[in-house]
Parts: C-alpha cells; structure tokens; sequence
C-alpha cells in the first residue's frame, strides 16, 4: 500500500493506493498515529486508488478513527468505489462515517 498525504485548507488528505488488510493495516495505524501526534485533528481519506480492503483494514479505519474523535476530531472518507465501496455497504461502515464522492467535496464541508 501507498499513503500519501498533504494538508488542504483545514484537513489533512489521505490518499491510499493498493490494498489495506492485515500486512499493510499496521502501517495506516503509524501514518494516523504520526499525523495526530502533530496535532493534526481533521482527516479526509481518498479510497480512488484503493483497490482492496479487509476486515483488518475495517478494523483500523474505525480504531483510528475514534482517535481522532477524542482529539474533537473528524474523519471524511471519500471517492469510495467497487470492491471497496461494496465491502463498506455489506459491513454497514458507510453509515458509520461520512462519505463523500470527491475528495474536494469533503473538504467543503469541513470548511463550511
């Protein structure tokens, strides 16, 4: 998996690329433990290039997530599609977070 990240108005943008699932979880978990310990507080997570996802990577998007909620924090996921996008319809995590299609539309709602 590839994660690259830059700052955007008022969040930090995500991007991931490749798979997320039990090798690569560990390593989305220190990228988000890293940006929140530099105080960053509000994320938008780019699934465009994702190709797979697991239940680890489930895992570790939920784990990392209430993270953030307790530095009043929030994360945004967008452009989630196909296998992926399938895998959060079946396990009920597109209710859980917002989710937008486009990376830009995200960050207007963080902006306001």
């Amino acid at each position: 998996m590839i994660i690259q990240t830059f700052k955007e108005s008022a969040a930090m943008v995500v991007s991931l690329s490749g798979r997320l699932d039990t090798v690569t979880a560990p390593e989305y978990e220190k990228k988000f433990d890293e940006l929140i310990s530099r105080e960053e507080c509000n994320f938008v997570v780019d699934f465009d290039k994702l190709e797979y996802i697991s239940s680890a990577g489930l895992r570790v998007i939920l784990s990392t997530s209430r993270r953030i909620k307790g530095k009043n924090g929030k994360i945004h996921l967008a452009n989630i599609s196909g296998n992926v996008k399938e895998v959060f319809e079946m396990s009920g995590f597109a209710g859980i977070f917002p989710v937008y299609g486009t990376v830009a539309e995200a960050l207007k709602t963080i902006t306001g």
